[in-house]
């Protein structure tokens, strides 16, 4: 089971102008390849979110939303405060190793992005790491 960095999420009331800075102040520019498939439920997540990228590694920048996590029936909110990314090529086999070592985690499958299954737990300080696996 391999991981690798996949982006990083920051979550804001500012979209337009937290992607402003980032293309103009950073140099990054418009994600053109894997840009997530949203599904814009309203019931899950149906925010803004620029998806940035430097070439590597993507930065998205979503609508902060506090009740996604109310809404879905899930403990772990990726949009409320933002969030570190990777991509597995097993996501059974990680949630098979986070078990074994007792880290609890919410499993969101594909409610959110269509074609990624995608679960959320928390690192020891509080910081919400998403791993999720390309599917279909």
């Amino acid at each position: 089971m391999k991981l690798t960095l996949h982006h990083i999420n920051l979550s804001t009331e500012k979209v337009e102008e937290m992607d402003s800075f980032y293309r103009e102040v950073m140099g990054l520019g418009q994600a053109q390849d894997d840009v997530p498939g949203l599904r814009g439920d309203k019931d899950v997540y149906d925010g803004d979110v620029a998806f940035l990228d430097d070439g590597k590694t993507h930065l998205h920048v979503a609508r902060k939303d506090v009740e996604a996590g109310f809404r879905t029936g899930q403990i772990v909110n990726p949009v409320a405060r933002g969030h570190i990314a990777y991509r597995c090529d097993d996501i059974a086999a990680f949630k098979t190793h986070l078990e074994a070592r007792g880290v609890p985690y919410s499993d969101w499958g594909t409610s959110a992005v269509n074609g990624w299954h995608q679960i959320y737990f928390y690192d020891p300080d509080g910081n919400v790491i998403e791993v999720h696996q390309v599917i279909g």
